[in-house]
């Protein structure tokens, strides 16, 4: 039996995996609030949402008193690596993420919290990105509260979102036919928004057991389960 997740936030909401994280809360009844912080409104309103205006995500203990009796919090923030310096993405994927997990720490120990990482993170990688995101692994795993990490690699659109960066969406545009034979030929390496937010949720209800790290087969396994 599933018990209720009181109040889900979530960062990163107008991104392609924030936003299926975002509508699988919304319609699934088991989450009574989705707390979003974001630097700009959304375009959807719901009862159960509640949105939160905030510049500085380096900073989040101005906005605390509206994260109240936090369940889970789902880490969807991500960009684009080309072109950007490892200083300034390790800003947004490293110290950004950190600055969650402090902020939300002393509200609930016993958080759920799940970072949305890559599926070739490693700290010994030759690509920035990879390393970085796995800097960024390191210091929320070492948090005493709950804490997943998802390595996807090719992820499905639903629910009529798209990418917004116009690079990642002509990529997707591009390749999206391809998915049906990526799942089959590559089931552990393909996923979808839908299936990561069912088991973004799922993982929210288990109380820290079950895999840290989950690649994208194990994230549709447990989807299925939810």
């Amino acid at each position: 039996m599933r018990f209720p997740l009181t109040n889900v936030v979530l960062l990163g909401a107008t991104g392609l995996v924030g936003q299926g994280a975002l509508h699988t809360c919304l319609a699934d009844p088991s989450v009574q609030k989705v707390t979003v912080i974001s630097r700009r409104p959304l375009e959807i309103t719901h009862p159960k949402l509640d949105v939160v205006l905030h510049d500085d995500f380096a900073d989040l203990r101005p906005v605390a008193e509206r994260l109240t009796a936090p369940d889970a919090c789902f880490y969807c923030i991500g960009v684009p690596s080309a072109g950007v310096s490892e200083s300034d993405y390790e800003k947004v994927t490293v110290d950004y993420a950190v600055a969650a997990a402090d902020a939300l720490l002393p509200l609930n120990p016993a958080l759920t919290y799940v970072y949305v990482s890559g599926a070739s993170a490693s700290p010994d990688s030759k690509l920035m990105w990879a390393r970085v995101k796995a800097r960024a692994e390191q210091r929320l795993l070492a948090y005493p509260f709950h804490t997943y990490v998802f390595r996807p690699g090719y992820i499905r659109p639903m629910f009529g979102v798209k990418p917004r960066v116009g690079a990642v969406r002509a990529v997707y545009a591009a390749t999206s036919w391809l998915y049906p034979v990526l799942k089959k030929v590559f089931p552990e390496s393909t996923t979808s928004i839908g299936a990561m937010g069912r088991a973004m949720i799922a993982l929210s209800t288990m109380d820290g057991r079950g895999e840290r790290i989950l690649t994208s087969g194990a994230i549709n396994r447990l989807a299925g389960e939810a």
